[in-house]
């Protein structure tokens, strides 16, 4: 049996139709057959009033495009598969949310899957699972704590990675994150603290320890003390609790939060404790969410692209469907320090 969008061809005889056609449809709504190709893909190069007409005339006609034929006509689904990391959080949501924008500028769909947990079992499941959903190419987020060397991706398969380690095993795209953290703890040390304290994200997170060993070596390669850094899980509430600890320590006048979430928490504790921000404690944070310039006071923070991480990841993937290799591509995605209220001197330098 031969298929078509939405016919069947069995048999000698020739065509028994299983549902209405493209050309149904088309004629149905008043449009060309090319203009329902596209309404189906996801393509945005069609007005929106024409667009109605023809998705009306597909649930009237109880039209379903059928992507296997499409895929056999064209050698392609028209999807990339994207694996993210807890979705709720503020890295994971952005990047995903310009994957989208990118893929569908591109004329492709999404299928998305949110790991809690991704184990390099989990990770190289999901792969399955997405390619048995006809993806053309894949977008990893982040796979932590997968490992790289474990990761069982089909050879062929287009991808591309938001995680460090996997350089020179799969295209890569992250943030430069020791820049960031240099840039704010720098930031911070510019105005007579003579040192930060820093709350940071889950051990588990490759992003997170970057932060700690970049916050590390930019006070050690300056003289300056190292405290024990505190760990939270990329949450106000903990960050809540690690600021209860900082507000209960007269030494602390500087704090690095691992992302912007962790300050908000960690800024309501020393508000609680009678400390003012940033008069008797300063604070940066990281990732400049929505929120952190409406913020009292205005949230100094490392601002990270995620768009245009979310872009280059779909680039990448789009390249190697053109036939670029690729395996040892890896692009840095500048960070931007964005300078509010919440830094100043320490009490004893005013």
């Amino acid at each position: 049996m031969a298929i078509e969008d939405g016919v069947a061809l069995t048999g000698r005889r020739g065509r028994r139709k299983v549902g209405p056609s493209i050309g149904d449809v088309a004629k149905f709504a008043g449009v060309s057959a090319q203009t329902v190709s596209r309404v189906s893909t996801g393509a945005d190069n069609v007005r929106p009033n024409t667009r109605q007409r023809v998705l009306d005339a597909m649930e009237q006609l109880g039209y379903v495009p059928n992507n296997a034929a499409r895929a056999l006509r064209n050698g392609s689904f028209g999807t990339l598969g994207v694996i993210a990391h807890r979705l709720a959080r503020t890295g994971e949501s952005r990047s995903v949310d310009a994957v989208v924008e990118a893929a569908r500028a591109a004329g492709y769909t999404i299928t998305l899957v949110d790991l809690e947990h991704p184990s390099s079992t989990d990770v190289t499941e999901a792969v399955q699972k997405l390619r048995h959903q006809s993806i053309d190419g894949l977008i990893i987020i982040r796979a932590e704590p997968a490992s790289p060397n474990r990761l069982a991706i089909p050879r062929r398969l287009p991808v591309a990675v938001s995680d460090s380690r996997f350089a020179g095993h799969h295209p890569t795209v992250v943030a430069d994150q020791f820049s960031g953290t240099k840039q704010a703890v720098e930031h911070l040390l510019s105005f007579g603290h003579g040192t930060v304290h820093h709350i940071a994200g889950p051990g588990s997170s490759i992003p997170a320890a970057m932060r700690v060993e970049a916050w590390q070596k930019t006070l050690g390669d300056l003289g300056r003390p190292v405290t024990e850094p505190l760990y939270g899980d990329w949450s106000a509430a903990s960050g809540y609790e690690m600021g209860r600890r900082l507000a209960a320590d007269p030494d602390v006048t500087a704090v690095f939060a691992a992302n912007d979430e962790m300050a908000v928490g960690a800024m309501r504790a020393f508000h609680e404790r009678g400390l003012s921000v940033p008069e008797d404690v300063s604070i940066v944070g990281f990732d400049d969410i929505s929120v952190a310039e409406f913020l009292w006071p205005p949230l100094t923070t490392v601002r990270q692209d995620f768009r245009r991480i979310g872009h280059e990841l779909v680039d990448i993937v789009m390249r190697q469907l053109g036939g670029e290799e690729l395996i040892d591509h890896r692009v840095v995605v500048d960070v931007e320090l964005i300078t509010r209220g919440s830094v100043a001197a320490p009490p004893a330098r005013r």
